[in-house]
């Protein structure tokens, strides 16, 4: 997939002006270098990966596989089912937000390979909708059934079930010139803000404008 943009999947991304430390790299992310130390200007888009075992499979002699059962018959919850695993990476997403210009263009895709909790559905919803990540999905369509969650209604969560799928998601994101921000300010404020943001003459202007204002 990485590819197809002209861009290189590296394990492990680490860059200091962004949150990621050798401690707290990126699962992985599509660069325009295949360097493991990155600029930010370079990585085009950041993945956290919460992969688990959601299936489980005997194999006998000479040559069968036997289906166990999946997640529902384990004891523990595994990948997007787990509340620890969905915090943590809300949690670290939050941490390249908050490090500072640097990775307000940068889009953050958490994958997993199971459906999320009926709790999570807001939540993940809210997270994309502000920007804060731009979606979770799974990699596993064999995996749910119909009293699974495949999607909510914000997309915030998604089931990926093909790779024509994707690779349409991964185009929409990377071609289109995206920017977070996030304030608290007094409505006052926000409309002086506006206000002189809507003296430029494109759109594109008055956008730059309005984030410029925003953030000093």
């Amino acid at each position: 997939m990485a590819k197809e943009f002209g861009l290189y999947a590296v394990n492990s991304v680490v860059c200091d002006k962004i949150g990621l430390t050798k401690q707290s790299s990126a699962d992985l992310a599509f660069c325009t270098t295949e360097h493991t130390v990155q600029r930010p200007e370079n990585i085009k888009l950041i993945f956290e990966i919460k992969m688990s075992v959601v299936s489980n499979y005997q194999f006998t002699q000479p040559n069968n596989i036997e289906f166990i059962g999946d997640y529902k018959q384990h004891k523990g919850n595994p990948s997007l089912l787990r509340s620890d695993s969905m915090l943590k990476a809300i949690g670290k997403s939050i941490n390249i937000r908050v490090s500072g210009l640097n990775s307000a263009t940068i889009p953050i895709i958490v994958l997993g390979n199971s459906p999320i909790t009926k709790s999570y559905v807001k939540k993940v919803d809210f997270l994309k909708n502000a920007g804060v990540i731009q979606g979770f999905w799974s990699l596993n369509p064999t995996l749910s059934d119909n009293d699974d969650i495949s999607e909510t209604p914000q997309l915030g969560f998604q089931t990926i079930t093909s790779q024509e799928q994707l690779l349409q998601n991964f185009n929409k994101i990377l071609s289109t010139e995206l920017h977070y921000f996030s304030s608290m300010l007094s409505k006052q404020k926000i409309g002086e803000i506006i206000r002189l943001s809507n003296e430029e003459t494109t759109d594109i202007a008055k956008a730059e404008k309005f984030l410029q204002l925003i953030q000093s």
